[in-house]
């Protein structure tokens, strides 16, 4: 998968801090300086002014201000599997790859077997991978060779059943019934930063899925390069602590 951020709140932590502090302040927070408004906070300059205040909303669970700076996350080659986890947090706006408009009728069903159009689960092709109720646990070498032949065969079939159906004139929306929910899929999503440590919180955890679980992660790095005081104190002192952040 390829995971960047498309485009986000310029500042996004000056905005927090302002928002926070309008809530304290008898003058319109607008009409005064962010020196100004920083003014009563302990450090000796701004930056430090700046973390003092965030980490105090994120140590007393004062995440409203969290909510006013937005970050929009382009994501390429994500299972639908992933896709159906990720579009089931509210509060997040979605722009999801069209398989009714976008068909697949160029792509070699022989490349799907190489991971062309279909992603592949770890324990297609790792013998000692184990996941989440998993009745058995590692096997052997020949039965993981197996359960990759069983796969690759299985996910190209479906591919070259879809592109038969367009040969014989079934529209791109009824054909895709037939392709896998392994197939790859690009989407556009655009969260607040509140919503974005929910989503790092439920879908980063150990217990999460292993795609999705990849895909948070590289949210959370991109994350912590665009608002570091909030995301690195997040990742140091308050990931995986579920349900925490739930608007």
């Amino acid at each position: 998968m390829d995971v960047r951020l498309l485009d986000a709140t310029d500042d996004p932590e000056k905005l927090i801090c302002q928002a926070a502090r309008n809530d304290y302040a008898s003058e319109f927070i607008a009409d005064q300086s962010f020196e100004e408004v920083m003014s009563t906070i302990d450090g000796d300059s701004i930056e430090d002014r700046k973390e003092t205040l965030l980490t105090h909303l994120l140590e007393h669970g004062h995440f409203g201000p969290f909510e006013h700076p937005h970050a929009t996350f382009a994501i390429e080659g994500v299972s639908r599997s992933c896709m159906a986890q990720i579009t089931r947090h509210r509060h997040v706006t979605f722009d999801i790859q069209s398989m009714r408009y976008v068909s697949f009728d160029d792509v070699d069903p022989e490349a799907v077997r190489e991971g062309e159009l279909v992603v592949y689960p770890p324990s297609a092709t790792d013998p000692d991978w184990v996941g989440r109720n998993q009745d058995t646990g590692p096997v052997d070498e020949e039965t993981v060779e197996k359960r990759e032949e069983v796969f690759a065969d299985t996910v190209a079939s479906a591919v070259e059943s879809y592109q038969k159906l367009l040969e014989l004139g079934m529209p791109p929306e009824d054909a895709r019934f037939v392709l896998p929910i392994g197939t790859k899929v690009n989407i556009v999503m655009t969260m607040n930063a509140r919503m974005l440590m929910h989503i790092g919180d439920m879908r980063a955890a150990a217990d999460a899925q292993w795609e999705i679980r990849e895909m948070t992660e590289q949210i959370l790095d991109l994350a912590e390069e665009w608002a570091p005081i909030t995301f690195e104190y997040y990742n140091e002192h308050m990931k995986n602590r579920k349900n925490r952040l739930a608007p």
